[in-house]
């Protein structure tokens, strides 16, 4: 079956997580007219996200480059491996590109065809959450008109009264809410408050590059499940 060739390919190639999404509910010219989204995780290394639990280090930007350029390999395969099975496909950057400067958005999010595929919840921190590997991973889309058999959508959030990320968070820009379908990102955590945060850490850590700070991630009791299970 052409899904399952695509997944195990792409795992051959370095994917850690893939999932498949009908993308029909959303607008047709965020999705550019394309019914069916793949969504690709990689995931962290497990020991360097250990090693952020006080705020980002070289070897953290250094994992998150790698992840970025990693799925940027990934999705540009992807989208090839289905034009070749004679389908349309169009591959997405990881970060930065089609992102709006003032609100660091994008039209499609990653993490709505994650959750559209299944692959895990929104997070306190407006982060993707995986049973797997918790907020550990970073993800790209693929989008196409291939038909690939969609994942049972993610509608609800499992973070109940967890309150990790919300805590650990230095810039206190994560409100506490729990995720629902539809939610705008503002209700669940301030965008300014984070960046400055970030912003803060690169200049205190002259090493640390891309404005990220990852603490939430380390925090999340997913990730630390994911990261116990490497150890």
């Amino acid at each position: 079956m052409l899904h399952d060739e695509l997944s195990t390919f792409l795992k051959s190639q370095g994917a850690a997580l893939t999932g498949f999404a009908d993308l029909h509910e959303i607008p047709p010219d965020l999705r550019d007219n394309f019914p069916c989204g793949v969504s690709i995780a990689v995931a962290l290394n497990p020991e360097i996200v250990a090693g952020i639990a006080d705020g980002p280090n070289q070897p953290y930007f250094e994992e998150y480059r790698r992840a970025n350029q990693l799925l940027g390999i990934l999705g540009d395969r992807a989208a090839r491996f289905l034009e070749q099975k004679g389908y349309q496909a169009s591959s997405f950057a990881a970060t930065n590109a089609g992102i709006d400067p003032d609100t660091f958005s994008t039209r499609l999010p990653h993490k709505t065809v994650a959750t559209r595929a299944g692959l895990g919840w929104i997070g306190k921190c407006a982060l993707l959450v995986t049973p797997e590997y918790g907020s550990a991973i970073r993800l790209t889309t693929v989008l196409t008109d291939a038909d690939l058999p969609a994942g049972k959508p993610v509608n609800a959030s499992q973070c109940s009264d967890c309150t990790a990320c919300v805590d650990v968070c230095p810039g206190h820009a994560v409100t506490g809410r729990d995720w629902q379908l539809g939610m705008p990102r503002e209700s669940l955590y301030d965008f300014s408050a984070c960046r400055e945060t970030a912003l803060d850490f690169e200049k205190k850590r002259k090493m640390v590059r891309d404005s990220i700070c990852g603490m939430c991630i380390a925090a999340c009791p997913w990730t630390i499940k994911y990261l116990k299970r490497a150890g």
